[in-house]
């Protein structure tokens, strides 16, 4: 008990030195009535530091900016790889959205060399591919009225990214190519695609769903760090000292961090495992390209939404406990119900057994709320060793999952 105290404490402390609240240092962003300017102001151009730039034309891939305003607005990032390094016609293409975890962005899935990449492999087999940014992340931080300064820019959790994100972002491509979209999402990515898909938001735009480390039940979650977070109401004591903003990365850590890593014989794949569960496949270089880029800012309020999503064992809406009739004219919050789910949605679940995130026994509960789906319609797939970080930097997955996950795209 008293090193799980002890555990408690520095986390804790760790907290309360990365975090900053909302009132900060960053430089405060343009605010426009017209929201078609907004856009326009926060969208990157092709000379500066945005994902297309640096992550994807530095690899020999054509890449887009593009940014979509939600119906809250928030101006998110958006980036398009319309072919692969070899070319050809993007118009006979059908589109594929990627959308990434919690403190991640859309960098998740360019962190590896292009033939391992799952963004890149895609594009180079055929596929048009949309990169999706949520809100708060490093390339999403524009609002039409608000600034990051602002406390109430991070008034949300993931009942807005299933609200308000995903179907402006599913709209926007489908305005853009005209055609339904195959969406792959990895943790959270999936949990707001889940979300979406039962409350029947964005079928009519949808082609097939492919679930990495899917989450929706969390009650079982086996992280030592994610449940030590909601058992002990850190996200709300957090939000109750007014920190709005959950931003772990701060400059002086990094470079620590960085530098601990790069010393002979420091493995520094392993503290990841507190979180994730031992990664299985990670190159530990990996990690230093990670701590380049993530992890990104997320609301302190969709981490308490995580924290009762691990307490309560319900795929539900925020809980204001009290204040539930004035939002929801109910005294509980409404439930997504995963029984919802058409059976004839092609699904692809990939899963591990070593996944401390996204339990396999959490996964068992999707599954079983899934039991009458159409045969032929859900391919499940179970990896013993992996874990969550696996599906995405794992230098096996590609092999492992993607060969695997392009064939099922294949037969849709």
């Amino acid at each position: 008990m008293k090193m799980l105290a002890n555990k408690i404490l520095t986390f804790i402390i760790v907290v309360m030195l990365f975090c900053e609240s909302a009132v900060g240092t960053r430089t405060k962003l343009f605010s426009a009535n017209n929201v078609q300017d907004a856009a326009s102001a926060f969208a990157p151009s092709p000379g500066d530091d945005g994902i297309c730039a640096t992550m994807v034309a530095t690899q020999g891939y054509a890449c887009e900016e593009h940014t979509v305003t939600t119906q809250d607005g928030y101006i998110l990032s958006m980036q398009r790889i319309p072919a692969g390094k070899s070319g050809g016609l993007s118009g006979k293409r059908v589109p594929v959205l990627l959308q990434h975890g919690l403190l991640m962005d859309g960098i998740t899935w360019l962190l590896l060399p292009p033939g391992q990449s799952l963004a890149f492999l895609l594009a180079d087999n055929g596929y048009e591919v949309w990169i999706g940014n949520t809100r708060g992340t490093k390339y999403s931080l524009g609002h039409t009225s608000l600034s990051p300064d602002d406390p109430a820019y991070w008034e949300w959790s993931w009942d807005e990214l299933v609200a308000y994100d995903l179907p402006a972002t599913f709209e926007y491509v489908r305005d853009q190519t005209r055609q339904k979209i195959h969406y792959i999402g990895h943790s959270l990515g999936t949990l707001v695609a889940l979300a979406a898909i039962s409350k029947d938001l964005q079928l009519k735009n949808l082609r097939s769903a492919v679930l990495l480390s899917p989450i929706a039940y969390a009650d079982q979650m086996s992280s030592p760090l994610a449940r030590a977070v909601a058992e002990n109401f850190i996200a709300e004591a957090l939000y109750n000292a007014d920190l709005r903003q959950f931003n772990l990365k701060r400059k002086a850590a990094v470079k620590v961090l960085k530098a601990v890593c790069q010393k002979p014989g420091v493995d520094c794949t392993h503290w990841l495992t507190a979180f994730t569960g031992k990664n299985c496949c990670l190159n530990s270089s990996i990690v230093d390209v990670l701590l380049d880029h993530e992890p990104q800012s997320t609301s302190t309020k969709n981490l308490v939404h995580m924290s009762q999503m691990i307490r309560d064992g319900t795929v539900a809406m925020f809980d204001y406990k009290d204040e539930n009739m004035q939002h929801y004219g109910q005294p509980n919050p409404p439930v997504y119900s995963m029984t919802s789910i058409p059976d004839e949605l092609p699904l692809f679940l990939s899963y591990g057994g070593a996944d401390a995130l996204s339990d396999i026994k959490d996964v068992k509960l999707l599954l079983k709320s899934l039991k009458n789906h159409d045969g032929d319609k859900l391919v499940l797939q179970y990896l013993d060793d992996y874990a969550h970080l696996d599906f995405v930097m794992g230098e096996t997955a590609k092999q492992d999952v993607y060969d695997p996950l392009m064939a099922f795209l294949r037969l849709q």
